[in-house]
């Protein structure tokens, strides 16, 4: 399927570039709707594989890339599953996060994240995923979880590991800081910074280049350097699940959905 328009995304496959486009209002919030398109499109990948080179995923909209899981819907699981049967449903849910984010991590494309804005949470975990992170000026990254006695739960932390190491997790994850594209680029997260709105455009250039690498190398060398932490993945989703059913978390999403005023992870 070289063309689709869901609810909450969309791609097309153009010149050999495969263009995901997130666009779920208010902040492309990743939810159950969400999470079946992005497998529809994982699905399709393979058959996307055989004409494109490059794939970037990005945001249509203004306030930025995407800031992270519907905790409204986290909420409407205590409420629907009831506190002895939340964590299998939670885990249940995760698993088929993790194989997403797993297939996004594995495609056989090379892989760009275009963000702006807002790029938190598990908006951050997807962005994790792609080879590349390009950055306007305006990006802000951000693991807020812990303000709701959580960890993050999309794969962010093992990719982090891999990617940066720990000193940088402990930072964002134990701080609830959040960093701004001159503290993405020196620690590594992000490959280019650019004007505020080019994002999108520096990433069509650098997959543009990526073209002319044979196909082939440019996976080989991609297993190589960037292989999936996938134990660590696994004790993530068991760490998350265990503090999901603490009363406090479900207190902490409660507050969230009960706040009509501007939430404290946002900028």
């Amino acid at each position: 399927m070289k063309h689709f328009q869901g609810q909450t995304l969309s791609w097309d496959l153009k010149d050999g570039i495969v263009e995901l486009a997130l666009h779920r209002q208010p902040l492309n919030e990743i939810g159950t709707q969400t999470l079946e398109e992005l497998e529809k499109f994982v699905s399709a990948l393979d058959s996307l594989k055989e004409e494109a080179h490059a794939l970037i995923l990005h945001s249509t909209l203004k306030a930025g890339f995407c800031a992270g899981a519907d905790l409204r819907q986290l909420y409407g699981w205590f409420q629907e599953y009831g506190q002895s049967e939340v964590a299998k449903h939670a885990r249940e849910y995760l698993e088929r996060i993790h194989a997403v984010m797993n297939k996004l991590d594995a495609a056989p494309l090379t892989t760009i994240a275009a963000v702006h804005g807002v790029t938190f949470g598990g908006g951050f975990e997807l962005a994790l995923t792609c080879d590349m992170i390009i950055a306007d000026k305006m990006a802000r990254f951000c693991f807020p979880e812990l303000r709701l006695g959580l960890i993050p739960s999309f794969g962010g932390i093992p990719r982090l590991k891999r990617d940066l190491g720990n000193a940088v997790i402990r930072d964002l994850l134990l701080t609830g800081r959040s960093f701004n594209t001159t503290k993405a680029q020196q620690i590594g997260l992000v490959s280019q910074v650019v004007a505020e709105g080019e994002a999108l455009r520096a990433a069509r250039a650098t997959a543009t280049q990526i073209a002319k690498f044979d196909p082939s190398t440019v996976v080989s060398a991609k297993r190589f350097i960037k292989q999936i932490p996938f134990e660590e993945l696994r004790q993530e989703i068991d760490i998350f699940c265990k503090l999901f059913t603490r009363p406090a978390v479900m207190e902490g999403l409660r507050k969230f959905v009960e706040n009509a005023g501007p939430h404290p992870y946002l900028p």
